[in-house]
């Protein structure tokens, strides 16, 4: 009963959109094609279920549509970038969402308008759109900003990609993936990043981090001491009175006239000292306990720990008077950004095999529609007729 009751209502709120979206203007047949259910539903979810909103905002994404011609976009306009392979489809990840890969040269700015590489990008996202199964609406995006010596330059081009998709493809991005970006880049985005409605959909990885596989297991077989000198192994312990360490050496039968002492063998196997006024010495009292007069060496003194705490000295946090700051940024739990760097980096292993694939002009041009693929697209199905029909007439 709860589901039929929520399914009602969305289909009352998308009824209530199209009402309102006809009664501003008539659509047209491609345009009632384009306002589907789960279209409306998607700018529904992008508008907190505001019926007003989201009417509002999908006419606009239909004026934008006729205004920059997105029925018209083919492949015989972006010929040299498909040779090039500037930005293609290059398969679908797991769960059947289009893979699109940008590999764009600094350069690029320089001799193409903003204007054309929006349409470029209308036209890469459209083949993804189109190529799309049933039951698949969203697809990922990978940047390979390894072509960009300027970050100012890429940010400025991966902030209007992000743009174009988020206020004219809302809820379509699943992942954005920037691939091996310049170093001054972390600092840019993490200052530009509040602006960005769709941040927390990207990722910043570095390629490179899965090329050396091997190497990870032999260091995850062979882990690393920290320091050997205050965790030493029982073999070194017991296998000479003095050990390689600079700081573990023995004196038998004379530990009284030590200057200090300071070893690294077991404190309860150790041997007893011959003074008895050293019975509770530590290693950092034994030092003073050699160079005071008799009088000071039998007085009692408090045991110091030989090594420091291994937990670090923690300061609370006031429960009153906190300070007006953290209301409006709250402390963030302890990992919270190295578990989203380890869920970035485990998303992107799934769809590096797209980043690494070559680029087949042939394929991507395979997945292009019509009216997206061209001429060719268009008139290829036709030359097939006549040819089979040809052959048909030689054999008669």
């Amino acid at each position: 009963m709860g589901s039929e009751k929520k399914e009602e209502k969305v289909r009352e709120r998308i009824e209530a959109v199209l009402r309102i979206l006809k009664k501003q203007a008539p659509l047209s047949m491609k345009q009632e094609k384009f306002c589907n259910d789960t279209c409306i539903e998607r700018f529904l979810k992008a508008k907190g279920e505001s019926v007003k909103k989201a009417a509002k905002h999908l006419r606009a994404v239909l004026s934008w549509r006729e205004a920059i011609g997105i029925e018209h976009l083919m492949a015989d306009e972006f010929s040299a970038e498909l040779a090039d392979g500037v930005a293609y489809v290059s398969g679908n990840d797991d769960e059947g969402r289009p893979v699109l890969i940008f590999r764009i040269k600094q350069d690029y700015p320089k001799f193409h308008s903003q204007k054309s590489y929006i349409r470029l990008l209308v036209f890469t996202l459209e083949v993804a759109i189109s190529s799309m199964s049933r039951f698949v609406d969203q697809f990922v995006l990978l940047f390979d900003a390894s072509f960009f010596r300027s970050s100012p330059a890429f940010l400025n081009l991966f902030m209007c990609t992000l743009k174009i998709v988020g206020d004219y493809y809302p809820g379509r991005l699943h992942k954005a993936f920037v691939i091996d970006p310049h170093s001054l880049f972390h600092y840019l985005w993490k200052g530009a990043r509040p602006f960005v409605d769709l941040w927390p959909l990207t990722a910043v990885v570095s390629s490179q981090d899965f090329e050396s596989t091997a190497d990870d297991s032999i260091f995850i077989s062979h882990p690393r001491t920290t320091s050997l000198r205050f965790d030493p192994s029982p073999k070194l312990a017991a296998s000479a009175a003095s050990a390689s360490s600079r700081f573990s050496f023995t004196v038998s039968q004379f530990d009284s006239l030590k200057p200090w002492y300071l070893s690294m063998t077991n404190t309860h196997t150790a041997v007893a000292p011959a003074s008895p006024s050293l019975a509770g010495a530590t290693p950092l009292s034994a030092r003073s306990h050699s160079f005071a007069s008799p009088a000071a060496r039998s007085a009692p003194r408090l045991s110091v720990p030989s090594t420091p705490s291994s937990t670090l000295p923690r300061t609370p946090r006031p429960s009153f008077l906190q300070s007006p700051s953290s209301l409006l940024f709250p402390f963030k739990k302890e990992g919270t950004a190295g578990n989203r760097a380890a869920r970035d980096r485990e998303a992107f292993a799934q769809v590096i095999r797209f980043y690494r694939r070559p680029y087949d002009e042939i394929i991507y041009r395979g997945k292009m529609k019509a009216p997206l693929g061209g001429l060719v697209s268009i008139v290829s199905p036709n030359v097939k007729m006549q040819r089979r029909q040809g052959g048909q007439h030689q054999r008669i």
